[in-house]
């Protein structure tokens, strides 16, 4: 098992837009916290409830509900150092079984991935946060966060040049959505 199946917190009555994007945050108290290293880079993936940290060479980054935070999930490209830095997240609804095949779907996923993260969350089996990184080997592919290089990478397929691909689920049982982002971070 690559995560924590409970968590000893309750689940926060959050919604997806709730939840802000930032840049070089420093850590954040956490329910959980797993470093890696993943391609040579060296990475720490947090969970901070429904929200998350990740830690990978030059880069924090956090989608969380931050105190004062303007909201929102805007897709970023940054440069950093030697690296270039890709995030976008979508939302999306789901119907009541819909939504359960999807969260089953994504625990499986990451239950089964070498390089994750995820809690439960007390309570609600469908309340999830879920983290997967892979290295990555080939020019990025333009996709957004649940196209086929989601797929590949939360299957721990490798996609050519040096860098990382991160995944992220945030479950969202009361309005029956999910958050997902996918980051890029490759070496220049």
């Amino acid at each position: 098992m690559s995560g924590i199946r409970a968590l000893a917190t309750p689940y926060q009555d959050t919604d997806a837009d709730q939840l802000s994007f930032a840049l070089g945050l420093p850590p954040l108290p956490a329910l959980a916290v797993r470093e890696l290293t993943v391609g040579g880079t060296e990475v720490r993936l947090r969970l901070l409830g429904a929200s998350h940290q990740v830690f990978a060479g030059p880069v924090a980054e956090t989608v969380a509900c931050l105190p004062g935070g303007a909201g929102g999930l805007p897709d970023a490209v940054r440069e950093f150092d030697d690296w270039t830095y890709r995030f976008s997240a979508e939302v999306r609804r789901y119907t009541g079984p819909e939504f359960g095949h999807r969260v089953a779907e994504i625990l499986r996923r990451t239950e089964a991935h070498p390089h994750a993260l995820y809690g439960v969350f007390p309570g609600d089996p469908e309340a999830v946060t879920a983290l997967v990184v892979d290295a990555a080997e080939a020019p990025s592919e333009e996709t957004g966060p649940s196209g086929p290089a989601a797929s590949a990478a939360g299957r721990g397929g490798r996609t050519g040049r040096t860098g990382l691909i991160w995944h992220t689920w945030h479950t969202y049982p009361q309005s029956r959505r999910i958050v997902a982002t996918r980051t890029r971070l490759e070496a220049r």
